[in-house]
């Protein structure tokens, strides 16, 4: 018997994985994020199932249900939004149940980001625009080391979503200004792959304005960067000139 920590995905319940919703109808006890996890997963739960929200609970409390489920040799499922190794608070979790010899394991999940990727209809990494894609925070409650400021991860320029900072919205902004321009494209997306999804583009001129206006404060991603709009390099791995493993090209590859 284990406990499984599953990703719930960002809020669409058809982007749970196939394992993860297995899980949830075998499982005997869910413990889940009921804050940003959609409720309707719980629908997946079988009858008799004992179901917590973890929004009310404390580390110990969920370790208490956990460790009293496991000794009467009934199933836990632990749901976390989105995937549970992006800000999902699960190395605590993970060190007590280790402390206890209860044996776990993780089922990742469809992160927010990719989600709002997708209903930006945008990708992340251009050739010859950005290759790289840093995921960060804003410093709120829980603090962000110097070194991971937003304003030191913007003088790279490349593509960004920040979580859990669109209620410091003109405190991201200005820390970004050091090091993308004001010209920089942003996007907001508030609830990417729920019914209500919702999208704010702009600048970073601009966007603060935006976001305020469509009164955006919480469950939203913050995607900076000139991918998401502007020209772009053909990729050379589908160029009729690139040779690979699976392809003969007509020019020499790179």
């Amino acid at each position: 018997m284990k406990v499984y920590f599953v990703g719930a995905g960002p809020g669409d319940p058809e982007l749970l994985t196939v394992k993860g919703q297995r899980l949830l109808t075998e499982a005997d006890v869910i413990i889940y994020a009921g804050s940003l996890v959609n409720p309707a997963l719980l629908k997946l739960a079988k009858p008799g199932c004992s179901i917590y929200n973890s929004a009310s609970m404390t580390l110990e409390e969920v370790i208490a249900v956990t460790r009293d489920a496991m000794a009467a040799g009934r199933m836990v499922v632990r749901l976390h939004t989105g995937d549970p190794s992006i800000y999902g608070a699960i190395r605590e979790q993970m060190d007590e149940l280790d402390r206890l010899n209860i044996e776990y394991c993780v089922v990742p999940g469809v992160s927010s980001f990719l989600a709002a990727a997708a209903a930006l209809k945008k990708e992340y990494t251009l050739p010859d625009v950005s290759q790289t894609v840093i995921i960060t925070r804003g410093a709120g409650r829980t603090e962000v080391p110097e070194k991971e400021q937003l304003r030191s991860l913007a003088a790279h320029r490349a593509t960004m979503c920040i979580f859990l900072s669109v209620q410091m919205i003109d405190e991201v902004v200005r820390e970004l200004l050091e090091g993308y321009t004001p010209a920089t494209p942003v996007a907001v997306v508030e609830k990417a792959s729920w019914p209500e999804e919702r999208v704010v583009s702009g600048t970073l001129a601009d966007i603060a304005g935006k976001v305020a206006d469509a009164g955006i404060t919480k469950t939203a991603m913050i995607v900076v960067g000139d991918v998401l709009d502007g020209d772009y390099a053909r990729s050379r791995l589908y160029h009729p000139e690139f040779s690979h493993g699976y392809r003969s090209g007509s020019g020499a590859s790179d």
